[in-house]
């Protein structure tokens, strides 16, 4: 699968009536086109910030909707975002939740690599990090998308409260450190989110 992203930061109390707008019409929007896969919302009303991840079956069906949508988003995304930056990634690896309560936090981790390392950090991803992060309390899903030609990666943590969120740091920290030397890869940055959407449907 193949994701896009928007990140976007603006004056906080902007920030409510917008991510209700991309939460219903943006959803709406993004499911009559062709490929749509599914959809992340999230949000940090303290600093402002709210990033959406839209999930294609394809590189095709990203691509086209960005075509058609482009403008729509601007639109829905202009009351708040004084900043926005759109990606385009490659869903690496992918365990998505089965279910998520009205209070389950989000980890973005922004990862940099030389590309000759890929499948590396792939592999290392897979049989390294992924076992780990999956015995850490209160874990319920993560996906790894790749810029494979800009040597990028971001991985996504999701939680089913944000109590459990916060306790997971330690775990999580002991987790990236091994997998980060073997894979050689350097950290970027680190956010949490609350999280106001999170579906996505896998390949059958």
């Amino acid at each position: 699968m193949y994701v896009r992203t928007t990140y976007a930061t603006g004056d906080p109390a902007r920030l409510d009536s917008v991510a209700e707008a991309v939460s219903t019409e943006g959803r709406r929007l993004l499911s009559e086109e062709p490929g749509y896969r599914g959809m992340g919302l999230f949000v940090d009303r303290e600093l402002g910030k709210l990033l959406v991840g839209s999930w294609w079956e394809d590189e095709e069906s990203l691509r086209a909707s960005d075509d058609h949508l482009r403008a729509r988003r601007a639109e829905l995304l202009a009351p708040f975002a004084g900043t926005v930056a759109t990606d385009n990634w490659e869903a690496a690896v992918v365990s998505p939740p089965e279910s998520l309560g009205p209070r389950a936090g989000f980890r973005l981790v922004r990862l940099e690599f030389d590309p000759a390392d890929t499948d590396r950090l792939v592999e290392t991803f897979r049989e390294a990090a992924l076992p780990g992060l999956r015995k850490i309390p209160g874990f319920a899903g993560v996906s790894l998308l790749l810029d494979r030609a800009g040597g990028r990666a971001s991985v996504g943590a999701l939680y089913t409260d944000r109590e459990a969120l916060a306790a997971s740091r330690g775990a999580v920290a002991a987790v990236r450190e091994k997998a980060t030397a073997q894979a050689r890869v350097i950290t970027r940055s680190i956010e949490e989110f609350e999280v106001l959407v999170a579906r996505v449907v896998p390949h059958s």
